[in-house]
């Protein structure tokens, strides 16, 4: 986000919308509003807040998507969907230009759960939020480090399926390989003592605009 010729951040406690386009066109299919916890030239952590209402895509008929049959999941007609996020809320963690955030979830009580490596575009920021693009692939990482890879099924289907070519592949691949070597060595943000991290109580819950689809005027990564 540019202003004045120079970076501008959000402060703690601005309200954007953190975006993906689906990957098979140019519209968005998932909007989710959160909350700044931090933004600066190394790190932009937002709070997707419990109850938060967002946009996800389902099929055209309004079956969720992880209830059909993967074989078909990704080919058949879609739709966009009004819901709200379910179970307690997530802190994301994204460094500038990296193919990835890291998700925190926690149990209720706030007893930590796990860290989610979601593979994605770089985040593009606008004056309202962040854009990126899933990549399906992704890594679940346990409190005592231990990590796995998830959903390599929907990895190879979306392949199948045309939905990401043998080099975009590779290049998803090869950004997860990058994200394990950060595990493995237990770096930023892993490190950092998020899973500590309580969000201010006098945050409100951000609400999802009626234009939560615009196209940006500017972006910047």
């Amino acid at each position: 986000m540019e202003a004045g010729g120079a970076t501008a951040f959000w402060a703690p406690g601005s309200q954007i919308l953190w975006r993906y386009r689906e990957n098979a066109g140019n519209r968005f299919h998932i909007a989710r509003p959160v909350t700044v916890v931090r933004h600066d030239p190394d790190l932009l952590a937002v709070w997707m807040a419990p109850g938060t209402e967002c946009v996800k895509p389902v099929l055209a008929d309004g079956t969720p998507v992880h209830m059909e049959p993967l074989r078909s999941r990704y080919t058949k007609p879609r739709a966009v969907q009004r819901d709200r996020w379910f179970g307690t809320g997530v802190l994301k963690l994204a460094q500038p230009g990296l193919p990835w955030s890291v998700w925190l979830f926690w149990e209720p009580g706030w007893r930590f759960k796990n860290w989610y490596v979601n593979l994605e575009e770089p985040l593009a920021r606008w004056d309202g939020g962040v854009d990126s693009e899933d990549h399906f692939l992704d890594i679940s990482v346990d409190p005592d480090g231990s990590w796995y890879w998830r959903d390599e099924d929907e990895f190879a289907q979306a392949q199948r399926d045309g939905l990401m070519d043998a080099r975009s592949a590779a290049r998803v691949r090869a950004a997860g390989e990058s994200a394990v070597e950060v595990i493995r060595a237990w770096g930023t943000p892993f490190s950092d003592g998020w899973e500590d991290w309580r969000p201010d109580p006098s945050w409100s819950v951000p609400l999802l605009p009626d234009d939560w689809d615009r196209t940006p005027a500017h972006v910047s990564s």
